[in-house]
């Protein structure tokens, strides 16, 4: 599908909160997705994964998740600004992600081009994190975690002890996470840790590997694995379709 794409700002209780939003050109009805991105915010590769996403039929609405202290617009380079980025991450706290998701899930639900459809929830890294929590918002019907950091020892952010997964009974739609299998940043016993709480919870989940490290998805750098990448999308935008 052709994708059209613009950014807004949707308002929140302290600061505009920029969001991209990408959607089918044809005039129609699609499932709405919100979007996380991982610690880097808007970067031209992030910019891509949106539109590509969009482009399987879905209203994507990816906010920027440092408005509150970052200038809008604002886009990490994965190298020269690899510091300052984990430095914004550690300025986030989970409280925001709560007080940030129902704005955008309120967007997306009042969207023309969404017109009804179903919502769901997708993020990258940090972003795969934050999804999950999505995940245990009433409204969202599936959600797609890849390689999601911090999930298994409770780091979001700059808080530790965060509940997300001791929550994932609370979980009703459908979940989909995905790693990369030689992920140095999320090891074997922390996914195995990640099962047994969803499986304890009686979550309706699929946990799926691909050849890859940590961000195997980004069509840049030496991590990226094309091949692998688009088993992944084709993998998660069924998914997601499966459950509209």
């Amino acid at each position: 599908m052709l994708v059209t794409t613009e950014f807004i700002d949707l308002p929140t209780a302290s600061t505009p909160m920029r969001t991209m939003v990408a959607r089918p050109a044809a005039e129609g009805a699609y499932p709405g997705v919100l979007l996380y991105t991982d610690i880097f915010q808007h970067t031209a590769s992030m910019q891509r994964a949106i539109v590509r996403f969009a482009s399987y039929g879905f209203v994507v609405a990816a906010p920027e998740i440092y408005h509150r202290f970052e200038t809008p617009g604002r886009a990490f380079a994965f190298v020269a600004d690899y510091d300052a980025a984990q430095a914004a991450a550690g300025k986030f706290r989970a409280s925001d992600a709560d007080a940030d998701r129902p704005v955008v899930l309120d967007y997306l639900a009042r969207h023309s081009s969404v017109g009804g459809k179903s919502l769901h929830a997708m993020g990258f890294c940090i972003g795969g994190h934050l999804a999950f929590r999505a995940a245990l918002d009433a409204r969202i019907r599936s959600t797609v975690c890849f390689y999601p950091t911090g999930l298994e020892s409770g780091s979001l952010g700059g808080d530790t002890g965060v509940d997300t997964l001791s929550r994932s009974a609370e979980i009703r739609g459908d979940l989909l996470v995905i790693f990369g299998s030689i992920d140095p940043h999320i090891s074997v016993e922390g996914r195995r840790k990640i099962d047994d709480a969803l499986r304890a919870a009686k979550t309706r989940y699929l946990i799926t590997e691909y050849y890859g490290q940590h961000a195997f998805l980004r069509d840049e750098g030496e991590r990226y694995n094309a091949s692998e990448a688009d088993r992944a999308v084709l993998q998660a935008t069924a998914f997601l379709h499966s459950n509209g």
